[in-house]
């Protein structure tokens, strides 16, 4: 209960502090912007985010119906410039557990403790070192 609490708290965190230091850059064409450095922790944040909106509602967990309003305010606060790829992270992260549960299983159970684990990892690791 504790990770997932310190997840939200960190995506949250994570979520705000890109979206202000675009507030700070000068104004440029986006699609023109190399990507940030932190990209790629991201996209994988973002896809460990997918996977566990499907694999802790499969499961019957109380927190299943955060995981896509999380997406979405990481997505709103990146911008409109990388929404589309956090988006397809997260629905790839989403669509492989769909394809292959339909019930909650051990499996499911030790994948979701693996992606809280991980999930938990690049939201401090990103935090602190581009956080500011």
């Amino acid at each position: 209960m504790r990770a997932r609490l310190r997840i939200l708290a960190l995506c949250t965190a994570l979520a705000a502090a890109p979206a202000l230091a675009q507030q700070e850059a000068p104004a440029a064409d986006p699609t023109t912007l190399p990507p940030p450095a932190y990209e790629t922790d991201l996209l994988r944040l973002a896809e460990v985010m997918g996977a566990l909106a499907f694999l802790r509602d499969l499961c019957g967990a109380g927190d299943a119906r955060e995981w896509p309003a999380r997406m979405q305010r990481l997505i709103e606060a990146e911008g409109e410039a990388r929404s589309e790829r956090l988006a397809g992270s997260y629905n790839r992260g989403f669509r492989a557990f769909a394809l292959t549960y339909r019930v909650c299983t051990p499996a499911a159970e030790r994948a979701i403790a693996g992606y809280l684990v991980e999930g938990e990892r690049l939201s401090r690791s990103v935090a602190r070192r581009f956080g500011g």
